[in-house]
């Protein structure tokens, strides 16, 4: 029963306490010692009164408006794209459990055909990239909707100087946090699916990473078992190395026939044994 426990709960546990961890600045201003040197793997909004540690996506943001490359935030991607692929979105991302939370909320539900979460890529190119570029403001971070429920709605309900200067630009933001919100109880985790530029530069890896779920055909009987409780709606037994896989072991557990595992390098391990009955 405890192991049962241990086994729903394990990423909750993982997820808020690396929340925590780097989130625990307990003030209406926002934190800027030597922490924010540092990235979080996942979003985690630099604005945010909690946050220590800085977002890599605003970090990249913020080189491109300086006209600088970001040296330290690509290799700190890569690295970690390379020995864990997506996991940071599996395990501690805060916005994709909301977003997993809200989609158990009973309602009918929405598919959404696999081709469409390439658009993260063009989120990835035009909001992160170009713009900036061009126009020497941060977009994405203007428009995040982790950022809005991370500092913008707190900043505003804290800071008397910030909430008497609230202008039309944080309402368009907050009717994006209401967006997908809504999206989330329809569709799985849309945002991570088909906006977020950090799923997509970790997806990139995917192909490549150390770490990644294993198919034995000889066991796999293809009964979407997987795939109908993957957040990511992945039927991973035909794309084990999706560039949408998240990592977060679901499937394993799920499996009736013990077909799916995790493997590090050489190394193969599962989530549990399975014997199958036959009769």
């Amino acid at each position: 029963m405890l192991k049962k426990m241990y086994n729903k709960y394990i990423r909750i546990t993982v997820g808020v306490s690396a929340f925590f961890t780097v989130n625990n600045h307990f003030s209406t201003d926002i934190y800027q010692g030597v922490g924010k040197r540092f990235l979080f793997p996942g979003l985690n909004c630099y604005s945010c009164p909690l946050a220590r540690f800085s977002c890599p996506i605003g970090t990249i943001q913020s080189f491109i408006v300086i006209r600088n490359f970001p040296f330290y935030a690509i290799g700190f991607l890569a690295f970690l794209g390379i020995t864990l692929g997506r996991v940071a979105c599996g395990w501690i991302c805060p916005f994709g459990f909301l977003q997993e939370f809200l989609y158990k909320i009973k309602t009918f539900k929405i598919q959404i055909p696999e081709k469409y979460n390439y658009s993260k890529f063009f989120v990835l190119f035009f909001l992160v990239i170009l713009l900036p570029l061009f126009t020497f403001q941060p977009w994405f971070c203007k428009l995040c909707p982790q950022g809005g429920i991370e500092a913008g709605i707190p900043l505003v309900l804290l800071n008397s100087f910030i909430r008497l200067r609230v202008g039309w630009f944080f309402y368009v933001k907050i009717s994006i946090v209401l967006v997908f919100i809504s999206y989330s109880v329809l569709i799985k985790r849309p945002f991570c699916r088909f906006c977020c530029p950090l799923g997509a530069i970790y997806g990139l890896f995917n192909k490549f990473t150390f770490f990644k779920i294993m198919v034995d055909e000889k066991r796999c009987t293809e009964c979407l078992a997987c795939h109908n409780i993957c957040p990511m709606d992945i039927e991973i037994f035909n794309v084990p190395d999706s560039i949408d896989c998240i990592r977060c072991g679901l499937c394993i557990k799920k499996c009736p026939t013990g077909a799916l595992s995790f493997s590090y390098g050489f190394t193969t391990f599962k989530e549990k044994e399975v014997r199958v009955n036959n009769g």
